[in-house]
């Protein structure tokens, strides 16, 4: 295992769900520097809140193995594909990140994306998932711009919808206000599903819940308790 990159909690069912957390960590190693005030590593710009707790219950009450980050975002993004700027972003939410302006990127993607992503992939061929759960949070607005956010929860897809058509209905009969690939599009933020969901002929949920509903313990046990019922429903209904 690479040492700031990922780790693995419970044990998976072979053919079962699994779920995977990029962004659950705001770590950022001692000698990397990334020229922000401390009080930002606990900003969405840095760390999907909520989601390290949620992945946690998942896999520890839920029967849901979780591989999940152990590297904040503002070191290397893994949900970014290798190619794009904001691998290792600049700036964030209007916020500069002095410390990554030219920065040696191939050196993070060394250290961090790629063992991240052949870990996790290794993982999948083993496990062969009947479901992938990709989680993650988002905030009710942004710092830099004002926009509407009403969603509770949303799922995202490129162009695989099957199994995310499923899980909309069946959140939407929880009484929740659901968003279809909102507050952000699968089509262009999919990347660590669509290489080893969507390449692989995979099914998968990319799951966004709103970061308030899921800051503390109490909401973060009735998140991964209703994640879990809907995966098993999704589950059945795509087989």
């Amino acid at each position: 295992m690479s040492e700031a990159t990922y780790r693995r909690i419970g044990e998976p069912r072979i053919g079962g769900i699994v779920c995977i957390g990029d962004h659950a960590s705001n770590v950022v190693p001692e000698d990397i520097e990334l020229g922000i005030p401390a009080s930002l590593l606990d900003n969405h710009i840095a760390v999907d809140i909520g989601v390290e707790g949620v992945t946690g219950r998942l896999a520890r009450r839920h029967g849901i193995a979780a591989h999940i980050a152990t590297v904040s975002r503002l070191v290397c993004d893994l949900h970014r594909h290798e190619h794009e700027t904001a691998v290792v972003p600049a700036s964030s939410d209007g916020h500069v990140i002095a410390g990554n302006i030219g920065a040696n990127i191939e050196a993070r993607l060394e250290r961090f994306h790629r063992p991240y992503h052949d870990a996790l992939a290794a993982w999948l061929d083993e496990t062969k998932p009947e479901l992938i759960l990709a989680m993650h949070s988002f905030t009710p607005e942004l710092e830099s711009k004002q926009e509407d956010r009403p969603w509770e929860v949303a799922l995202l897809y490129n162009q695989d919808d099957r199994a995310s058509r499923h899980a909309i209905s069946q959140f939407e009969a929880e009484g929740l206000t659901v968003g279809d690939n909102q507050p952000y599009s699968g089509k262009q933020l999919n990347a660590t599903m669509d290489r080893h969901a969507e390449a692989h002929g995979r099914a998968y949920l990319t799951i966004e819940i709103r970061q308030d509903l899921i800051s503390d313990e109490a909401g973060q046990a009735r998140w991964a308790a209703l994640v879990a019922n809907v995966a098993g429903r999704v589950a059945e209904a795509i087989k």
